[in-house]
């Protein structure tokens, strides 16, 4: 059994993370009826505006479970088969017998074996996944660059694959959910964020959930910076930004409330039926941005170290901000933390990220929330 929340502990987990390093994060934990929301550290560095616990976050690809869900509606009401070729809706985008060979499912689950798009948009990082070969510039570069999402999907369709089509393990790749994107415009004659929006976000009556229309998060929320691994010191405020370079696959911003109350509401089959909740939570290995492999679903993974995915949910970054939000299945316990500093390890002499405090915290934190 899990304990019932310690508020005291909870408090003192993530006071402790800012004195790990972290400018600020805030959270929503609740256990059956009873909620905790914490916030600890500033929003602004510059003037020591504190963080509060209601702030709108750009939370990355917790978007994801937003995307895959909107499109399992769309499956549930006969416009999409989860198995079919997704060159039979979007021929132009991937054609040929790729196209064939690629169905709906595997964009859901990351097994397309599409390439990711992120280093041809933005050449500095042309050498990721070795991070020492990248360089950020280009985070300055694209500040305001309108991508189209057709271009930024041709980019990791021309690039060498990553994988065969089905095959094991997975690789996690944001053109996946790009091309979710187009195929949910195709199918409800609406842009995919109003097709997520009317039957994801308005079914689970998220208040303070959406797309963004500009470069700005419009309510009140914290800067987020950016350190590229030490490359940029003093990191960098990257809260204004224009967030097409993601769209539908990782640029929603919600709030740890709105997070905890859409997990909740999909695990108890609110969102999406049973049977779609079920081939979400069914989960096979995918290789991480980070280079881990990961137990992963349809735009749904568990808590890696949980219990057997006892905890579903998804994490999410964007330049200087990060999230994370989990749920238990019967969804009794539930977390989202959000967080505003991102990419804080710095690199050893071999170029991979050493360790730091913070990591170390906020799994403490995470232990907490979720086990008590």
């Amino acid at each position: 059994m899990r304990n019932a929340l310690d508020t005291a502990e909870l408090n003192a987990a993530i006071e402790n993370v800012t004195r790990a390093g972290m400018p600020g994060l805030f959270a929503e934990v609740r256990h059956g009826d009873q909620v905790w929301r914490g916030a600890a550290g500033v929003a602004d560095v510059a003037t020591g505006r504190p963080v509060t616990a209601g702030m709108q976050h750009r939370v990355g690809s917790v978007t994801k479970t937003f995307t895959a869900s909107a499109v399992l509606r769309q499956a549930e009401c006969g416009r999409v088969d989860l198995d079919a070729p997704v060159g039979r809706y979007l021929p132009e985008l991937v054609p040929g017998e790729r196209g064939e060979a690629i169905t709906v499912r595997m964009l859901l689950d990351h097994t397309s074996g599409l390439a990711e798009y992120l280093p041809y948009a933005f050449p500095s990082l042309k050498g990721f996944p070795v991070v020492a070969d990248t360089r950020p510039q280009s985070l300055d570069d694209n500040r305001f660059t309108r991508f189209r999402s057709a271009d930024l999907i041709g980019m990791g369709v021309a690039a060498p694959a990553v994988g065969t089509p089905g095959g094991a393990p997975g690789v996690y790749s944001n053109t996946n959910y790009l091309l979710l994107g187009e195929l949910l415009e195709r199918v409800s004659g609406t842009t995919a964020e109003q097709c997520i929006t009317r039957d994801v976000i308005e079914r689970a009556g998220l208040q303070d959930t959406g797309f963004p229309t500009g470069t700005h998060v419009d309510g009140p929320h914290a800067r987020i910076y950016e350190a590229w691994f030490g490359m940029i010191d003093p990191p960098r405020d990257y809260s204004v930004y224009d967030m097409s370079w993601v769209g539908p696959t990782a640029s929603l911003i919600s709030t740890v409330a709105d997070l905890n109350r859409f997990y909740r509401l999909l695990l108890a089959g609110e969102i999406v039926g049973p049977s779609s909740l079920e081939q979400m939570r069914r989960t096979g290995p995918v290789v991480s941005q980070e280079g881990r492999v990961i137990e992963y679903g349809l735009g749904l993974h568990p808590m890696e170290g949980a219990g057997q995915g006892a905890f579903w949910g998804h994490g999410g970054t964007v330049w200087g901000g990060g999230t994370l939000a989990m749920t238990s299945a019967d969804g009794e316990r539930q977390m989202a933390v959000a967080v505003n500093l991102q990419r804080w390890n710095r690199l050893d002499s071999s170029g991979r990220p050493e360790p730091h405090p913070i990591d170390g915290a906020l799994a403490d934190l995470y232990r907490v929330a979720l086990y008590g």
